[in-house]
């Protein structure tokens, strides 16, 4: 299994922006599809971006236009580029590695957007 490791959290105001990185153990070059999903108190986790080994993206409905995933295979690493934050993106976040529908995770961050 890969390991992960993620960075990035904190906190930061509505309509700020911040990156998220979740660095791989190993190669995930032609071999992992990667994603990142996010779990508010008193919710369900949800799937906000996946990137697919051939490269495509796919956003959930309320992070379209504000959220992008990117992968850089030569330093193992996947980002997520929040914009235009909003207070009900809070939530942990977590990155999530796949391989043969097996799923290895991150330990989360924690993303507060606040006044």
């Amino acid at each position: 299994q890969v390991q992960l490791v993620e960075s990035g959290g904190g906190l930061v105001q509505p309509g700020g922006s911040l990156r998220l990185s979740c660095a791989a153990s190993v190669s995930i070059f032609s071999i992992y599809a990667m994603g990142w999903y996010r779990q508010a108190p008193g919710k369900q986790r949800e799937l906000v971006a996946v990137i697919t080994i051939g490269g495509s993206t796919n956003y959930a409905d309320s992070v379209k236009g504000r959220f992008t995933i990117s992968r850089d295979n030569a330093k193992n690493t996947v980002y997520l580029q929040m914009n235009s934050l909003k207070p009900e993106d809070t939530a942990v976040y977590y990155c999530a590695a796949d391989r043969d529908g097996i799923k290895s995770w991150g330990q989360g961050t924690q993303v507060t957007v606040s006044s």
